[in-house]
């Protein structure tokens, strides 16, 4: 059976993406959710004997609710230094006033819809709504804000849109903000503000959210060291005591307690951005006041640390409601410490009852689980205690059981919180095997196939032979006896023993096939190569130091990526790989200069010998690609001998001078996750004691960026960078982060959005040009320089707009990126010869270092999303996704663009090179007497032997000095048993009989070793 190299293609393709959501499935597991089965009712209070009429869920402790969620909201902004100077009057509260202090742990990832829907279910939502986040769907699970809805209270909202997202048709009155415009970091807030006075005064509500972003965009902009923090705490404590009087005044009057919730949904890290899992992204601040908390004078309540998802439980019994059936968090006790024991005793209850539920929904085997033994032991003491109160036995024995029986709950509480919360971060080890597994075989299938697929009109055997077919079937058996030993003695849930058996059948069926499809190819391999050494070819072609490293290298990162500390410390392994690079160039360089390829002393000075073959072509600087040989172009020996003076120096410092800028960028921003908290020199720059350092570092990067690229620009290209340049500047001066020469007091006028769109403009023009000129060279296939002219005016364009969305003190890491791909290509590259490969591979490493140089990681806290906003007024969402991730993905995309422009760059400098022509004598082409001279006098030098066709292996490559054209010689057809051999070479001038002979045109051409040439 044959199968098209397209099917096969196709077939792969589908096949690994099914790998891939397998292996996804088993990492992120979906997070606990119960049975989808109606609200059950509330539990009886347990009795021993006796008959309890308490059946029904407690009364609200609260007549009304303020939730004030400040965004960003980190524990140090409250209860630390900041606190203390900027928020007075929280600080009063917190040691002085009737309140609970609590640093709240949010779990990854840190991002706003994820936490306010832990916030509202008490459940721990998936990595999943990260994505989910820039578009909230409706929430469907049970949430306090249906709940209090279905209850008939009455919730009014302002601030972030999400919430509207979430909870559609659930608030009375509302008005929301978009929360990604984050230039805006002032009326955001005061679109909420406007309301409050007059929502205070009236009556009609039971429920007030506020949702400030003011705090969190400021984080984005500039950090939390930025002095705009400390006016926005202060702005946010003069709101809360707003509120708080207000609640005061009307208790005095209804004698019914308010509650008063000041909240974080996450923290902010030290560069300003969330999402990940650092110390101080996932503490947040919670504060509970109310005037039902009665503190002695004089006591101190220090913070409590606590989870984030025990608010939504501590809501719901605060405003007489069911917990959400999917919270594993438990409520904060110290809400009800004031009450009866009674009443304690109930609210433990019914919170235990509620984990309990979804424990059994969750694990299989939940006798086992020590919460849930707890939990029976609980239910069992306070039913001996509801018999001795109901008996009326007020004596110590009542008393003392009762605290045993409260100590008894908040232990269970406590373990099967943290039970179910630990299903969340339990990988589905048996899914990401299969899963791997099949990825696996389908790349291995690939790698084996390549060679028969590489054709359009290819096909492919599928092995359907009685030996493949034994095989398959016998894989297939063990396989599925290993499915059902898993499946019978796991005792958590897996994804592959839910499937149905014909389901799970046909996975296991293509695991088997495609292992045999593997072996096949292998074995077909393995036979192809063994008759290939029987009949050995000389091939020119070795392994280098610099192949094995590539290859060490390339292989090694992917196998790091096994190991989680290997992910979260990524940069490290690239920052290894392009320093070992470096050096490994410098020893190709020095050994190539001094020892030659063939190890052999000599002198790089100057060429030796007579005819110094290529080596004297490279003196004209115009023509420093005629490398020419048979079979595969190969480098030369003497491939530095073409540089001369102070250019030889420079090709053997370069490797040096790549590798300190390397050194020295990875000091200017700490990345990772160990030690991002460690100070480095962007954080010495960007703090405000040391602006003018840095608009001096960072007049001087545009400079050299300008410098650096500007060389292959076209005159109007060149004119539109140094403006645009400059215009990069001035939009940093309007912002405030660099000085500003010519504006008197750095005054903020404009917020850069007119400076940045003044840069928009040269960057589509640049780009305009250069994508008109590939176009054009599209058109005129002859016209090689305007298409690398073009791609190079892409490039520069690509460039201009890096340098206005990186921030001021990464743009020594775009220059010192530019300047090493300026290095590597003159002096390593070319004098070198790499082949395309191992560029290309370099290329990737070089790229995907700066990506880390620029300070990010593999957590998307340190995604910069103000980049997203440079020149945007509103939040407009194409532009803004578009300009994130070019921001944040700028080194690899410039790293890949510069490599489109070498590889295209490297032809057509060779077929633009022409020799100077004689004055006052037009080039003639080659006759037929004058081909068949330049192929006897190319073929019979000294030290080429020759072979008749059918004699023997191949010719080992040797350097011509011309080329032939395509056409036949007259008369003299080639021999049908004639081998080709390709020849790349340009044509210098020729004398022959007094004339001058010239062909100014590279061709690839294809040599036939005739009968007629012996």
């Amino acid at each position: 059976m044959r199968l098209g190299c397209g099917a096969f293609a196709a077939g792969c393709v589908v096949i690994e993406v099914l790998g891939v959501a397998l292996f996804l499935r088993g990492f992120f597991p979906p997070p606990v959710r119960s049975s989808s089965k109606p609200e059950p009712p509330a539990a009886p209070e347990p009795s021993a004997g006796a008959s309890s009429n308490w059946t029904k869920l407690p009364p609200p402790l609260f007549r009304k609710v303020v939730i004030m969620l400040i965004d960003a909201l980190r524990d140090d902004f409250v209860f630390g230094s900041k606190g203390v100077k900027f928020m007075p009057y929280t600080t009063y509260l917190v040691e002085k006033g009737a309140s609970h202090s609590f640093v709240a742990e949010a779990k990854p990832p840190t991002v706003t819809m994820p936490r306010i829907k832990a916030l509202m279910t008490g459940s721990l939502p998936g990595f999943v709504d990260v994505v989910r986040n820039l578009n909230s769907p409706a929430l469907l699970e049970d949430n306090v804000i249906t709940q209090a809805k279905a209850a008939g209270k009455r919730i009014i909202f302002y601030g972030d849109e999400t919430w509207v997202k979430l909870f559609p048709q659930h608030f009375v009155e509302y008005d929301g903000t978009t929360s990604f415009f984050v230039s805006d970091y002032t009326e955001v807030d005061d679109n909420v503000t406007r309301h409050l006075d007059k929502v205070l005064k009236r009556g009609d509500w039971d429920v007030l959210i506020l949702h400030y972003l003011g705090l969190d965009h400021i984080g984005h902009i500039s950090g939390p060291s930025s002095p705009l923090i400390g006016r926005k705490l202060s702005e946010m404590d003069s709101i809360l005591m707003r509120i708080h009087t207000s609640l005061l005044s009307e208790e005095r009057e209804d004698l019914s307690p308010s509650l008063l919730v000041l909240c974080g949904d996450h923290g902010m890290s030290e560069s300003g951005g969330h999402g990940a899992s650092s110390l101080e992204e996932v503490s947040t601040a919670l504060l509970l006041t109310s005037s039902a908390f009665e503190r002695k004078p004089g006591e101190v309540r220090p913070p409590e640390h606590v989870q984030q998802t025990d608010l939504a439980a501590t809501l719901a019994v605060g405003l007489g409601l069911p917990i959400p059936q999917h919270s594993v968090g438990r409520f904060l006790f110290p809400v009800v410490q004031g009450r009866a024991m009674r009443e304690q005793l109930r609210f433990l209850h019914l919170n235990a009852v509620q984990l309990s539920r979804l424990l059994q929904a969750s694990v299989p085997v939940y006798e086992r689980e020590p919460g849930f033994e707890q939990f029976k032991v609980s239910e069992r003491l306070h039913g001996n205690w509801v018999r001795l109160y109901l008996e009326e036995n007020n004596s110590e024995v009542l008393l003392n059981l009762g605290a045993k029986v409260r100590r008894q709950y908040l232990d269970t509480l406590k373990t099967l919180s943290r039970t179910l919360s630990s299903q969340v971060a339990q990988y589905d080890i048996y899914s990401m095997v299969v899963g791997t597994v099949v990825v696996l075989e389908v790349l291995a299938l690939l790698l084996l196939s390549v060679p028969q697929a590489l054709g359009a009109t290819a096909e492919l055997e599928v092995p359907l032979s009685p030996v493949c077919s034994l095989l398959f079937y016998l894989t297939f058996l063990l396989l599925w006896a290993v499915h059902v030993v898993v499946c019978t003695s796991t005792e958590s849930s897996r994804y592959l023993c839910s499937l149905t058996w014909p389901m799970a059948g046909g996975v296991l069926a293509l695991v088997s096939a495609l292992l045999c499809g593997v072996l096949s190819a292998l074995t077909r391999t393995c036979v192809d190569g063994k008759l290939l050494r029987r009949n050995p070819a000389p091939s020119p072609w070795r392994w280098s130091e610099l192949d094995f490293l590539i290859l060490a290298g390339t292989a090694g990162h992917v196998l790091s990526l096994g190991a989680s500390s290997f992910i979260e410390e990524e940069h490290q392994t690239w920052y290894f790989l392009v320093s070992t690079l470096c050096l490994a160039l410098c020893h190709e360089s020095y050994r190539t200069c001094f020892l030659g390829g063939d190890g052999e002393p000599r002198h790089c000075s100057r060429a030796e010998g007579g005819f110094a073959g290529p080596a004297s072509a490279l003196q004209d600087r115009s023509v420093s690609c005629d490398v020419l040989e048979l079979d595969q172009a190969r480098k030369s020996p003497s491939a530095l001998d073409g540089l001369r003076g102070r250019e030889k120096y420079m090709a053997l410092a370069s490797p040096w001078l790549v590798l300190g800028c390397c050194r020295l960028l990875r000091s200017l921003n700490q990345t990772g996750v160990q030690w991002a908290h460690r100070p480095d020199l962007g954080h010495w720059l960007t703090s405000s004691d040391h602006q003018a350092e840095l608009s001096i570092l960072a007049a001087l990067s545009l400079l050299a960026i300008f410098a650096l690229v500007q060389s292959r620009c076209s005159p109007v290209s060149k004119g539109a960078l140094a403006l645009g340049l400059l215009g990069v500047y001035c939009y940093r001066a309007a912002t405030g982060h660099v000085l500003s020469p010519w504006q008197q007091g750095n005054k903020d006028i404009s917020r850069g959005i007119i400076e940045a769109r003044f840069v928009y403009v040269f960057v589509l023009g640049i780009l305009f040009t250069g994508i008109r000129d590939v176009l054009k060279s599209q058109v005129l296939a002859a016209d090689v320089p305007a298409k690398t002219a073009g791609l190079w005016d892409v490039y520069s364009g690509l460039v201009l707009l890096a340098a206005l969305l990186l921030r001021p003190h990464n743009l020594p890491v775009l220059a010192c990126s530019l300047l090493i791909q300026t290095l590597l290509t003159r002096f390593v590259w070319r004098p070198l010869r790499h082949g395309a490969a191992e560029v290309t591979v370099m290329h990737y490493w070089f790229g995907q270092a700066f990506f880390y140089f620029q300070g990010n990681s593999n957590n998307i806290a340190t995604v910069d999303i103000s980049a997203g906003f440079v020149g945007l007024n509103t939040y407009v969402e194409v532009p803004a996704m578009f300009l994130t991730a070019f921001a944040t993905y700028a080194g690899p995309v410039l790293w890949a663009s510069h490599l489109v422009n070498f590889l295209s760059w490297e032809p057509s400098r060779c077929s633009s090179s022409s020799v100077p022509r004689q004055s006052g004598r037009a080039p003639q082409r080659f006759g037929a007497e004058a081909r068949l001279l330049l192929l006897r006098a190319a073929l019979l030098r000294p030290g080429v032997h020759l072979r008749r066709p059918g004699d023997g292996p191949a010719l080992p490559p040797v350097h011509l000095e011309c080329v032939l054209p395509e056409a036949p010689l007259r008369g003299h057809a080639p021999a049908r048993h004639s081998r080709p051999l390709p020849v790349l070479h340009r044509c210098g001038p020729v004398r022959h009989q007094g004339r001058r002979w010239e062909n100014s045109t590279l061709l690839k051409s294809t040599v036939y070793f005739m009968d007629l040439i012996n």
